[in-house]
């Protein structure tokens, strides 16, 4: 018995910038996967330019922190996020409301590639350097670990922002109708629950998270590409899928999981297969689960 507590302790000791490296990363995997399992919940979409307006909020941040403060640049990045999410909606998936959802998906496909080649045209290409920010920027040390502030504190502001969503869906009529409407979206329009402003609202929330997300995660990362919102929005995505798309929880919690494990692969030095390990999960869960950790299986009704 002493001798595992011993190898444990050992463990944790060595791998301890790995751990606290991914509950970071976790979290903030988990504030885009909000955002997919949100939409999904209520219109049974995928959607996939989420990962470039992800992208979008760091760039955003970079052009506006060159002309202004960074107190007035960092609510205006969100702000503008939060609006492209809302246009994306509007126009690139409103119309087609009542279309096959193949052509929902293909439209959101050429959403996220066309968000990729603005940002190619704006940035010529170019990786550019997210600015520093005060205080979470700065470096801490934990044991053995030397980190930076950032990864104290996005799974505390993760929690605290899903805690907040959770009482939002709860207690609050827009919450209520986002309930209503991700059960039985006909019935609900035959109610009178006004089904573009509940989608509306999704959308906004989940752009919102994104943008904090972005914050975080390129605080760590600071290299911005027009293409950088591929992978973490692809592992975003695979944590919704995992937890059971469609549940806010679950989303979190796979996050979390991902974001720690393919963390610890880097640690014992796996570095190449530590993308593989995320979309390997996908499969074994889609083979042993589908409906994901926390999903609710369907079933039809006859």
């Amino acid at each position: 018995m002493e001798q595992f507590i011993e190898t444990l302790t050992s463990f944790f000791s060595t791998n301890l910038p790995y751990i606290l490296a991914g509950i970071s990363v976790g979290g903030q995997y988990a504030l885009i996967a909000i955002g997919y399992t949100m939409v999904y919940g209520i219109l049974r979409l995928i959607n996939f330019a989420h990962g470039d307006i992800f992208m979008a909020a760091g760039l955003i941040l970079i052009y506006a922190a060159a002309s202004m403060p960074l107190y007035l640049a960092i609510p205006l990045m969100i702000v503008v996020t939060v609006l492209i999410g809302f246009l994306v909606e509007r126009v690139a998936y409103k119309p087609l409301r009542s279309a096959p959802r193949m052509s929902i998906m293909i439209s959101a496909i050429g959403v996220s590639y066309l968000i990729q080649n603005l940002a190619l045209y704006v940035t010529g290409g170019l990786t550019k350097v997210y600015p520093a920010i005060p205080w979470i920027s700065d470096s801490v040390t934990i044991g053995s670990a030397t980190t930076k502030m950032v990864t104290l504190v996005t799974p505390v502001l993760t929690i605290v922002l899903v805690i907040a969503l959770v009482l939002l869906i709860r207690y609050t009529k827009i919450g209520m109708a986002m309930r209503a409407v991700s059960r039985d979206f006909e019935t609900s329009q035959l109610m009178g629950i006004k089904i573009d402003r509940v989608i509306s609202a999704t959308f906004i929330i989940g752009t919102f998270l994104a943008a904090i997300g972005s914050l975080l995660f390129f605080t760590n990362y600071t290299g911005v590409t027009p293409t950088i919102g591929a992978m973490p929005g692809l592992k975003a995505f695979v944590a919704a899928v995992f937890g059971g798309i469609g549940s806010i929880p679950g989303a979190v919690i796979g996050a979390f999981i991902i974001g720690i494990c393919e963390n610890i692969i880097k640690g014992l030095g796996w570095t190449t297969f530590s993308d593989a390990f995320t979309f390997a999960l996908l499969i074994v869960i889609l083979i042993v689960k589908p409906s994901g950790l926390f999903g609710e299986k369907n079933t039809d009704k006859v």
